[in-house]
């Protein structure tokens, strides 16, 4: 699976930014995906992740009710529309899929094989 990040750039404080992921390769519909972040000197952080079919989705606390995941219907690009931005939320941001298939989403990043090259998202205050 290849994963292709973009949508990343400068914002001012409430702002908004949508980040497109999309996924190539023979098996890219059939797994979750997920987004996470990694802002500088700090660990990569999960933001959120949908299951294969769009039906199931989870987040960070920190961007609930701000952020939403979703999936085309050919189930191989992946959104996430980030509303009311805030200056902690600047990082590079990476979309990321998983070797296999679970039942429930994971949030943690070894749980992920598959990376995209990342993109930054800078909030300013």
């Amino acid at each position: 699976v290849q994963l292709q990040a973009s949508g990343g750039g400068l914002v001012q404080a409430g702002g908004s930014l949508r980040l497109t992921c999309a996924a190539s390769g023979r098996t890219a519909s059939m797994y979750d995906l997920a987004w996470f972040r990694q802002a500088p000197g700090k660990e990569r952080e999960f933001v959120a992740a949908i299951n294969w079919n769009g039906g199931s989705t989870t987040y960070v606390d920190s961007v609930k009710g701000r952020f939403t995941i979703s999936r085309d219907k050919a189930k191989t690009t992946v959104y996430l529309q980030m509303n009311n931005l805030k200056p902690e939320d600047t990082a590079v941001y990476y979309c990321a899929a998983p070797s296999s298939w679970s039942y429930s989403l994971r949030i943690r990043p070894y749980d992920y094989t598959y990376w995209g090259q990342g993109t930054q998202v800078t909030v300013s205050s």
